[in-house]
C-alpha cells in the first residue's frame, strides 16, 4: 500500500482537478492524506492498473471511526451507528478508462470487504454542485443515478462543508458535501 501512495495521491489531483470538484490540491498534502488513511482500521485501497502497470484509478475504504469529527458529526446527527458503517473516501477513474466497468468492480470490492469485516452500511460523501455552476462543462452527468442504481441515497439532511483550494495558492473555498448511504 504504502509503495502505491505518491501515484494515488497523482491520480487524486489529475481527476479531482476537473468539475465537479474543481481541486487545486498539492501532491504533499495528498500524500499526507493517503498515509493517514492507509492506518485507519480495515483501509483498503483499490486500483486499477492499464496493460502498462500503471495505476489509472483507485477507490479507498476504512472504518468510519477515527475521521474527523467535522465528517461524522452529520451522520451522528442522523442517527447512523459510526462503528457500523464503513466509509468510501474516494473513487478515482482517469476518463478514458471510465464506461468498462471499473467503477461497478471498485464498488463491489468496497462493499464486499466491508461486510466481510461486519459492517451493516456503507457511506461516502460527494460535493454538491448546482446544475447553472458556470464551470459545470456541457454534457456533463452526474453520478447521482449510478450511485443511485448500486443503492445508494442521500441522507436526508446530512451535509457538511469541506473547504479546498479551486486555483493553485489559491485561496480555500468551503464546499458544501451531501452524504450518500447503503445498508447491506
Amino acid at each position: 500500500m504504502e509503495q502505491a501512495l505518491p501515484a494515488l495521491a497523482r491520480l487524486r489531483i489529475e481527476v479531482f482537478r476537473a468539475y465537479p470538484y474543481l481541486y487545486a490540491g498539492s501532491e504533499g498534502y495528498e500524500l499526507d492524506y493517503l498515509h493517514t488513511f492507509s492506518q485507519a482500521p480495515d483501509a483498503l485501497i483499490v486500483t486499477a492498473e492499464n496493460d502498462d502497470g500503471e495505476i489509472v484509478g483507485c477507490a479507498t475504504g476504512s472504518a468510519l471511526t477515527g475521521h474527523h469529527i467535522e465528517f461524522a458529526e452529520p451522520l451522528v446527527d442522523a442517527g447512523i451507528d459510526l462503528s457500523t458503517t464503513f466509509y468510501f473516501g474516494e473513487s478515482v477513474l482517469l476518463t478514458a478508462y471510465r464506461g468498462h466497468g471499473i467503477g461497478h468492480c471498485f464498488f463491489d470490492v468496497r462493499e464486499a470487504h466491508a461486510l466481510a469485516h461486519g459492517y451493516k452500511r456503507a457511506c461516502f460523501c460527494a460535493v454538491d454542485r448546482p446544475a447553472d455552476h458556470p464551470l459545470r462543462p456541457e454534457g456533463y452527468s452526474p453520478l447521482d443515478p449510478f450511485w443511485a442504481a448500486r443503492g445508494y441515497s442521500r441522507l436526508a439532511g446530512a451535509v457538511s462543508h469541506f473547504e479546498w483550494p479551486e486555483t493553485p495558492d489559491g485561496p480555500k473555498i468551503v464546499h458544501r458535501m451531501d452524504y450518500w448511504t447503503r445498508s447491506f
